[in-house]
């Protein structure tokens, strides 16, 4: 009970500092617009055709078509025809397309083999796969877009002589961020990780302002106190098309096993790759924010890449997410972003429900 009662303040926490308008905005005091996230949201379109002519020529879009006047034509059963951008049906006499189409949208990182971000790359120079098959990059941006950031901050015992250093480098990030971001912290004690990550996740994806979303959490130990797994964390955050997650993980000092250290040290690592993100390890509290000023830099420099994938929304299942980058005069470039993701699937819900609901 004490568990679910702390998972419960947690959110109501953030709804606060959401209402109270704790975010960075910009110089003329105005808070951004609203923003509906439309990564992967599953886009069904019914795009009216005009009859073909009697000529082979391509079929020609008609915003206005005019039904058949063929009595015998005008109700006949719909005839399937397939077509690159989905399937072309008659349907009482005229032509329409039915493209069941999927977005995905990734933000990405270049990292030179110095270890650099690499923030000058064209289009050209980005090749996408998903489960191994090439994607058409159909949107490409690289821009400040600014985010919904959450900080997520253990407060257990153990951090007590910690926490004054990483609220300073916390503050640092926010300064250091977008002006248009907005943010929010949560406190999670017990080391409730992977609770106040599903929680925080549940909470962006119905409240956050931008699509762009952030996740930086600082932890000095493993979670001990959650109801939910690692695996179910992640694909949790999957589900929703969710947050990159940035981690910093305090794993040193006397009060750290090594066996702790080396476990926690793997989980963190795993919820940053599978996420987009990068986890950090520094070996001292003054190099905390450093690392805030990394995260930030990182965050706002990263590319927008959006693809239509080639599978139907209608196919459920992991799907896994490759990119790579080539450009004269770089060589081992390494890209990263989010390793897979769940397709929302249209037929469990509303369109944008995750796969299974809430």
């Amino acid at each position: 009970m004490r568990r679910r009662s702390e998972i419960c303040l947690l959110v109501a926490g953030m709804a606060l500092l959401f209402s109270m308008g704790w975010m960075v905005e910009s110089a003329a005091g105005q808070a951004p617009a609203s923003q509906t996230p439309a990564t992967q949201a599953p886009a069904t379109q019914t795009v009216p055709l005009a009859p073909p002519a009697e000529s082979s020529s391509p079929l020609a879009v008609d915003s206005d078509p005019v039904p058949s006047p063929d009595a015998d034509t005008a109700h006949a059963a719909p005839t399937a025809v397939p077509s690159e951008s989905g399937v072309i049906t008659k349907e009482n006499g005229r032509f329409v397309l039915r493209a069941d189409a999927y977005e995905v949208r990734l933000n990405a990182s270049v990292i030179d083999s110095s270890g650099r971000t690499v923030d000058s790359l064209p289009q050209d120079a980005f090749r996408v796969f998903e489960d191994g098959v090439p994607q058409e990059i159909r949107s490409f941006r690289h821009e400040d877009l600014p985010v919904s950031l959450g900080i997520l901050i253990d407060s257990s015992g153990s951090m007590y002589d910690k926490r004054p250093a990483v609220d300073a480098a916390s503050l640092d990030l926010v300064k250091l961020s977008n002006p248009q971001d907005e943010a929010f912290l949560v406190d999670f004690g017990g080391t409730a990780l992977y609770d106040a990550v599903i929680a925080s996740a549940d909470y962006l994806a119905k409240n956050a302002k931008r699509s762009k979303q952030v996740l930086l959490i600082v932890t000095d130990g493993e979670d001990n106190a959650s109801s939910a797994t690692l695996e179910q964390t992640i694909r949790r955050v999957q589900d929703l098309d969710g947050p990159a997650i940035y981690c910093v993980g305090l794993l040193f000092g006397e009060d750290v096993g090594h066996s702790e250290a080396r476990h926690a040290r793997e989980v963190l690592t795993e919820l940053a790759e599978q996420t987009g993100g990068e986890a950090y390890f520094p070996k001292a509290l003054g190099e905390v924010d450093e690392i805030a000023h990394e995260v930030a830099q990182d965050i706002r420099t990263q590319y927008t890449i959006e693809y239509r994938s080639t599978k139907p929304s209608s196919e459920g299942g992991y799907r896994t997410v490759h990119v790579e980058a080539r450009e004269k005069g770089f060589h081992n470039l390494q890209v990263r972003t989010r390793t897979g993701y769940f397709p929302r699937l249209p037929e469990n819900g509303a369109p944008g429900q995750p796969e299974g609901g809430k």
